[in-house]
């Protein structure tokens, strides 16, 4: 599913407009990018945890020269899966 089938899906459960639902998605991802861009936790319950973690800085090789790069820290999004989450993915099996 794309960011277009996500909207239209969520068009036809609320009964709103597609423009409609294209705000709220865009509003829902806006308001998650923007709390991690501040370091806070999105805890939805019964669904998952999205969360900032640190990676630090490391030094790797060039595959191409063989040569040492050092590779910046950096901050990485995640997601961690809740347990109803998983429960309903693996109960197809």
């Amino acid at each position: 599913m794309n960011k277009n089938e996500l909207i239209a899906k969520v068009s036809e459960i609320t009964g709103s407009t597609k423009a409609d639902a294209s705000k709220s998605v865009d509003a829902v991802f806006a308001t998650i990018a923007g709390q991690l861009k501040k370091g806070q936790e999105v805890r939805l319950v019964n669904f998952g945890t999205f969360l900032v973690t640190k990676r630090a800085a490391t030094e790797g090789r060039n595959p191409r020269t063989g040569k040492p790069i050092k590779i910046p820290a950096s901050k990485q999004p995640k997601f961690r899966a809740g347990k109803v989450l998983k429960e309903s993915v693996n109960a197809n099996k």
